[in-house]
């Protein structure tokens, strides 16, 4: 699969999340092997949210990743463009304000936010670099942004391992515990087609972050980024 054949149009895609919804954070849960959790709670510490401060969640999926700001005081926007996803959010998590939104187009004001972060979406939109320079319009100047999204594990043997789990091992695992397992071929491509660690610093600079950096979890198979408005 070629990065045009990933760069399909964005209603497969949201058609295709909108699938998932329903077991969505139960089959992430099983195929990182519970590593999900750690992850999200390392991109609460790289986010730091304040009591009071706006934070936006791109890509929020069902919540599971802005519930922990909202805990923390913060007051946290989830917005996805799967409404499947919003509603499944929505009747568990009733009190955040779920909202809609295109990662090329957000509806949100210039300079809104404090924070911004998205979590395993970036490569979901259909512009990343796009993406990117819309989280910087609606951040304040001075305020983060921490991107966590798959990246290229660091240690060459376990690289080929991974690669070799997320082709092969992936989507039979993902037929046995997803409401649309054929989504996980996609994730599995998708992943494999990413930029690695500097790649992405280089886009977050592009796109007029200041002082990209990352810290690998998960021997890099994650990285998570943050830069500066």
């Amino acid at each position: 699969m070629t990065r045009a054949d990933l760069d399909k149009q964005p209603t497969d895609v949201r058609r295709m999340f909108d699938a998932v919804a329903k077991r969505y954070d139960v089959t992430n849960d099983v195929l990182s092997l519970g590593q999900d959790r750690r992850w999200r709670h390392e991109v609460i510490r790289a986010v730091d949210p304040q009591r009071g401060e706006r934070v936006l969640d791109l890509a929020a999926g069902t919540g599971t990743s802005s519930q922990p700001f909202a805990d923390r005081g913060a007051r946290v926007v989830p917005c996805d463009f799967s409404l499947g996803m919003l509603r499944v959010g929505k009747a568990a998590r009733p009190h955040l304000p779920f909202t809609a939104g295109d990662g090329t187009r957000l509806p949100f004001a210039d300079a809104t936010f404090d924070a911004v972060t998205i979590s395993f979406g970036l490569r979901n939109i259909v512009d990343p670099v796009a993406g990117l320079h819309e989280l910087r319009r609606v951040t304040r100047p001075g305020g983060r942004l921490v991107v966590c999204e798959f990246s290229h594990p660091t240690w060459a043997p376990f690289r080929t391992v991974y690669v070799e789990y997320l082709m092969k091992a992936l989507p039979p695992v993902a037929r046995a515990v997803s409401s649309s397992p054929d989504a996980y071929v996609y994730l599995a491509e998708s992943i494999r087609a990413w930029p690695d660690q500097p790649a992405l610093a280089a886009l977050l600079a592009d796109a007029g972050w200041q002082a990209p950096e990352w810290r690998n979890l998960s021997g890099g198979i994650v990285a998570l980024h943050r830069a500066r408005a």
